[in-house]
């Protein structure tokens, strides 16, 4: 039944008009993961519409998908769109792997960076260890971008070891390393990276920005 809200003719649409929300029929399972999904959206201060009539033309998609759009190219708004599998690799024969995944519009996307001048090496790496750490990690990475800083973060729950690794392959100026410890206390260490120099910092994104901007208080 989904299909038909894929379909692109205008008499498809006037047919689908009085349909059923699919926001009407979630299972718990999928309620939950949706509520969680919108929470780190807002999390991040990322807006967004709720399109229940938005579907993928592709069978394998499950839960949420979604569109990038844009008002800066005019009527060619879409920039990504994608969604997820999570049960794609265990139909093809591998084991039983969640996956998300997009699609870009090469063109749209230089069109949009044409001009922006950003910087290949991020301002700041932030490794963190447990989960609510996590947490602290993710708002203050979305905090700090949103005021114009390139932060990258571990996805993956991977060692801090690893995740340090991962600052060095980005050639990060900056890491930070939130644990239980450190959200105790409210203050981490910012380290810079080439020399080896670290400073006490609050775990604030204006306090972090601001180093970032004076050299980490070196």
């Amino acid at each position: 039944p989904l299909r038909a809200l894929d379909c692109k003719s205008p008499g498809c649409r006037e047919a689908t008009l009085g349909a059923p929300s699919v926001l009407d029929h979630l299972c718990a399972g999928c309620e939950d993961h949706f509520s969680r999904t919108k929470k780190y959206l807002d999390a991040a201060g990322t807006g967004y519409d709720i399109n229940p009539r938005m579907v993928r033309g592709l069978d394998y998609y499950t839960r949420t998908t979604f569109e990038l759009v844009t008002g800066m190219l005019g009527s060619q708004s879409a920039v990504a769109a994608g969604g997820r599998y999570d049960r794609l690799i265990e139909e093809l024969g591998g084991p039983p792997l969640p996956g998300i995944g997009f699609a870009l519009g090469v063109e749209r996307v230089v069109l949009l960076l044409d001009g922006e001048g950003l910087e290949s090496r991020p301002d700041l790496f932030i490794a963190y260890h447990g989960e609510a750490a996590g947490d602290a990690a993710f708002l203050l990475m979305c905090r700090l971008q949103r005021m114009g800083f390139s932060v990258e973060l571990d996805y993956e729950g991977k060692s801090l070891k690893s995740q340090m690794r991962r600052a060095d392959k980005f050639r990060a100026r900056y890491s930070l390393i939130i644990g239980e410890d450190e959200l105790a206390k409210g203050k981490a260490a910012l380290k810079e990276m080439d020399r080896g120099v670290q400073t006490e910092v609050p775990i604030d994104a204006a306090a972090v920005a601001d180093m970032l901007r004076c050299g980490g208080g070196a």
